[in-house]
């Protein structure tokens, strides 16, 4: 991160030769905007904090899950409702915490900065989209590097414990199972943490940035041009009240009552919130305003923006249900999955991968919907809000995501410390949900990873001075055709990183437990730490291919082929990069529950699949196992990917427009 907030000040402060005069500004000629190497430092400064921020919410996350794993397991020796509320509870201080800390640090930031740049709108902001770039960069290597950590060791354990040992999970006879616990907190909390963190941290940042080159930044109407802002406060208000529904005022009394409330908390934080945006437009907005967009003046309404931000908003419930659907074993798609267990592992997979398939069309139908819709209304900073709406109850958001990992690690914890049998089926009925709500949690990420994508490419594109994007111009096409392929080539990566490292635990945990002995008697202690040290190094040192090659991609397409290939390689890895993302993370999360669904034997069709240990649960274990690095590595870095490319193609739009394309220049 330091090489890289570096080669953001040498590259932009080399546009302009390190000028120290200030020049006509892009957009407003009028202006004068501040000097290039002025610029240079507040991106890096910027750049700079969106890192710390980002790194300080997973590190405060992982502190938060890791207090509230014992208590969980400790509530749940009372009743499933307090084991409940004590976990959801625990997600929303994460949630809280996270989306206030980025919106604390970004709106002190933008007051200092705006204390050097006075009234240019457009170089302030232009120079604070470094700090989206910053929460997006750590948010990549949390990811990935979590991904890699907690599917090694998870794969392992479940590889030998389960299907070679047949010993339940989370045994402590299990070498891995502290690295597996572990990974939960690493992958799971800091990991989906940090990515929520740069959705948000970039969605408010393209929307600033659009709104300082609008008739907001023209005028100096302060309201206006923070309206991003206060779309996200009112969201963290919104996220307390609704909070309120899950602790205070329904009581958790059955299993079948867990995984409704907790949808309910979508439904009702977005109705919510629908009615504060309403109340945001009124008090904030001017009845009529002027968005610059690709050359083309559009006059827009506020009640335009209203729509905009609503239907990204219910865009994003929509793709949550759909994901619900898709992966609880409440519904015949998860159910089918389980039946296939059947026949064994190999018509498991061909099931899992066909309704992962089919898992992306009513997600994608809603993303199009929402951006023509916003795009119709309002250009680009429509599209720009859209997404910002689909973040807005990211309080809500998180917390029911991170409810799943820390009920998982309850669960853990009552294994490993020989409690009894009925409070370990307490645990696990809180984590199945879970297991749901994760997925959900990885829809609204994908879905906003797109929107937020979007608007940063529109960004771009205006930055670069591009005024038509034609996909039948060569230089577009090679780019096109590569920013496709770029998703594959990364899922290729962190796949094989995730497959190495849990061959080397799947190797260490058979060594133990050949040549401990007395282990599988539980006479003698497994060798913890080797494991941990096994998913730790790898996770350090997987990492980086993955994270060079989206870091370093657009830095070499747009310095050797220019602008218009950088736009194609965006266009290319946004239109993949979403369709991968979503149906690797909703196969894996079917393989889960499908596994869980068997476990538990709930139903007389679970029942009739046979116990643990049967062949139906060992072809179940297998597909949960192929699925780890699909829905925790592969799949939720995808949108990563993605937002990170455009990001970094826009904080780099002034040194590839005045000096990109040196080999095309060369030929």
């Amino acid at each position: 991160m330091m090489v890289f907030g570096a080669i953001i000040f040498l590259f932009l402060g080399s546009v302009k030769s390190f000028s120290t005069e200030s020049e006509p500004c892009t957009f407003n000629k009028e202006n004068l905007c501040k000097p290039a190497l002025a610029n240079a430092i507040f991106t890096t400064i910027a750049f700079s904090l969106g890192a710390l921020t980002s790194a300080l919410s997973g590190f405060l996350g992982m502190k938060i899950a890791t207090y509230a794993n014992a208590r969980t397991t400790l509530e749940a020796r009372k009743s499933i409702g307090k084991a409940f509320v004590t976990a959801f509870r625990s997600g929303a201080v994460m949630g809280f915490l996270l989306a206030a800390n980025g919106l604390l640090v970004l709106y002190v930031s933008i007051n200092l900065f705006k204390l050097y740049y006075g009234d240019d709108w457009e170089g302030l902001y232009e120079s604070i989209t470094g700090y989206g770039l910053g929460g997006s960069s750590m948010a990549l290597f949390g990811r990935v590097g979590g991904g890699i950590y907690t599917k090694a060791a998870d794969v392992g354990a479940d590889l030998v414990g389960k299907v070679e040992r047949n010993i339940p999970e989370d045994d402590p006879r299990n070498p891995a199972v502290i690295a597996d616990n572990v990974g939960d907190n690493v992958g799971d909390i800091a990991g989906m943490g940090l990515d929520l963190f740069g959705s948000y941290a970039e969605s408010s940042c393209a929307a600033l940035f659009v709104a300082s080159i609008s008739s907001f930044g023209s005028s100096h109407d302060y309201s206006a041009m923070s309206y991003p802002l206060i779309i996200s406060s009112m969201g963290i208000v919104v996220c307390l009240i609704t909070t309120l529904f899950a602790t205070n005022m329904f009581e958790i009394k059955k299993v079948t009552e867990i995984e409704p409330s907790l949808k309910r908390q979508l439904l009702i934080s977005t109705v919510l919130m629908t009615i504060g945006i309403a109340f945001v437009n009124f008090f904030t907005l001017p009845s009529e305003f002027t968005i610059f967009d690709f050359g083309f003046k559009k006059v827009v309404k506020n009640w335009h923006l209203f729509f905009c931000v609503s239907i990204g908003l219910w865009a994003g419930l929509v793709i949550g249900y759909t994901t619900e659907y898709y992966t609880s074993s409440a519904y015949s798609p998860v159910q089918d999955v389980a039946d296939s267990c059947r026949t064994g592992a190999a018509t498991n997979v061909i099931f899992g991968l066909a309704l992962g398939y089919k898992s992306v069309i009513i997600p994608i139908f809603s993303i199009a919907a929402s951006i023509y819709v916003s795009f119709s209304l309002a250009a680009m900073y429509g599209i720009a809000v859209a997404a910002l709406g689909m973040l807005s109850t990211i309080a809500t958001g998180l917390a029911i995501d991170a409810y799943g990992p820390i009920s998982d690690n309850a669960g853990g914890i009552a294994e490993m410390a020989g409690m009894s049998h009925s409070i370990r089926e307490r645990t696990d009925a809180l984590d199945a949900a879970g297991n749901t709500t994760a997925a959900i949690g990885k829809g609204f990420a994908i879905g906003s990873a797109a929107l937020v994508s979007l608007a940063l490419f529109g960004a771009y594109v205006s930055r670069a001075g591009i005024k038509t994007v034609d996909v039948l111009a060569p230089k577009v096409f090679i780019g096109l055709i590569v920013g496709a392929m770029l998703p594959y080539w990364f899922s290729a990566m962190t796949m094989k990183s995730v497959g190495s490292a849990a061959l080397k635990m799947v190797e260490e945990v058979r060594r133990q437990f050949n040549s401990i002995p007395g282990l599988m008697e539980g006479t003698a202690k497994p060798d913890y730490a080797t494991c941990v040290k096994i998913s730790t190094d790898a996770s350090l040192k997987e990492m980086i291919p993955p994270g060079a090659l989206v870091m370093l991609t657009p830095l070499i397409a747009g310095t050797f082929f220019g602008v218009e290939t950088l736009a194609g390689v965006l266009a290319g890895s946004l239109v993949s990069g979403v369709q991968v993302a979503i149906s690797a993370s909703n196969t894996g999360g079917a393989w889960d529950n499908a596994k869980k669904y068997i476990e538990a034997g709930a139903t007389e069709h679970a029942r009739s699949l046979g116990p643990k240990g049967s062949d139906a649960h060992k072809a179940a274990v297998i597909g949960d196992t192929v699925g780890d690095p699909l829905k925790d590595t592969s799949g939720p870095s995808l949108n990563i990917l993605i937002k990170l490319m455009a990001v970094e193609s826009l904080v780099f739009a002034p040194f590839f427009a005045t000096h990109g394309g040196l080999l095309f220049k060369l030929l």
